[in-house]
């Protein structure tokens, strides 16, 4: 990934904190994802913020910080042809990694339940990107499937037996 991008990431990020009059310096880092892919990792400096404004960025259960990653990717990756675009990432104070520890433990909880019960389990509240993850955590069960189902924003995880 090239200075241009990182730096674009970057300013991008800042200016938009600044216009939600929550200005944090940024710091981006390119970071290989769970698929074994580079991201741009653009960290918000969690420091210079208090821990209303922080809880304010992460949202109701990541919303708003799941929201400007979107946004991130959209409008970072709009005017690039397919093969130059790359996946943004956008991190405070180690959500992301904090989340992904609680998904994987909830994987682990219910991919056990499922197979000690035989009885199919439905996950509730998880963002898209979430849903992917966690499909990803269940392959590590082979004697279980997963399906997502329903409409947004609605869509649920379904763990069963792979019978």
């Amino acid at each position: 990934m090239n200075e241009t991008k990182i730096q674009r990431g970057e300013t991008w990020l800042a200016t938009l904190l600044e216009l939600m009059a929550l200005p944090a310096p940024v710091t981006a880092a390119v970071k290989q994802g769970l698929d074994g892919e580079d991201s741009l990792w653009l960290t918000i400096d969690h420091q210079v913020l208090s821990e209303a404004q922080r809880e304010k960025l992460i949202g109701d259960r990541g919303h708003l910080i799941d929201a400007m990653q979107y946004l991130a990717n959209i409008t970072l990756n709009h005017d690039l042809p397919k093969e130059e675009q790359y996946p943004l990432t956008v991190d405070l104070g180690g959500y992301r990694e904090n989340r992904l520890n609680e998904l994987k433990a909830i994987a682990t909880e219910i991919a056990l339940r499922v197979q000690a019960t035989g009885e199919a389990e439905a996950i509730d509240d998880l963002s898209s990107a979430e849903r992917r993850q966690m499909h990803g955590f269940f392959k590590e069960f082979p004697l279980l499937k997963t399906e997502s189902q329903g409409q947004e924003p609605h869509r649920q995880l379904i763990v069963q037996l792979a019978q």
